[in-house]
């Protein structure tokens, strides 16, 4: 049985409306493509979804995250998407508000977004074949970390600070099959830097 769309951290969720905030937009604009590539989607034999992609706000809240389980939907809205407030790395342990609850791999974007302020985006996706055909080529974190951990959330500032993930920007998910991690300035960047794969 996969967990697979599992949220493992402590999730205090604040159901509201859809959200309006500076950002929303170029996530609806760049999760487009990423699902059309099958980055983004459902496995229907398991019904869950997989991927998602967030972005760093100013002023209210930390970041915008694609809602969990929101992977089934072809084209979203403001409605599949949720704003994090707060989140403890160590306690494992996210606040949130949305019309959706965050993603299960939120505290793993959040955690990236704590290695540098010009990180402004991150993308996590699924592909079978880019997990495999980049396996020597991309900085991946260990093969025993599951996602959505403090682990994972610790791999990432090791591989920011000991590979080069902090200039290529595209990182592998050695513990989680499939999973690729996709960073940049802007959510066009995260996303292209991973479609530039799959093209």
């Amino acid at each position: 049985m996969i967990d697979e769309g599992t949220i493992k951290y402590a999730s205090r969720w604040e159901r509201t409306g859809p959200l309006d905030i500076a950002g929303i937009d170029d996530l609806i604009r760049w999760r487009k493509p990423l699902h059309d590539a099958g980055l983004v989607g459902h496995l229907a034999e398991e019904d869950v979804g997989y991927g998602n992609l967030s972005v760093r706000t100013t002023g209210e809240g930390l970041f915008l995250v694609s809602g969990t389980q929101t992977g089934h939907v072809p084209d979203v809205g403001p409605e599949h998407f949720s704003l994090v407030t707060n989140y403890d790395i160590a306690r494992n342990s996210l606040t949130c508000r949305g019309p959706v609850e965050a993603s299960s791999e939120a505290l793993t974007h959040a955690a990236i977004y704590a290695l540098d302020a010009s990180i402004s985006a991150v993308v996590h996706v699924h592909s079978a074949e880019l997990w495999v055909g980049l396996k020597a080529s991309l900085p991946a974190t260990g093969t025993g970390v599951a996602y959505g951990t403090p682990e994972m959330a610790m791999e990432f500032r090791r591989l920011y600070r000991e590979t080069d993930f902090s200039v290529g920007g595209v990182a592998r998910m050695a513990g989680h099959e499939n999973g690729l991690i996709s960073i940049g300035c802007t959510v066009r960047e995260a996303a292209e830097r991973i479609l530039a794969f799959s093209g």
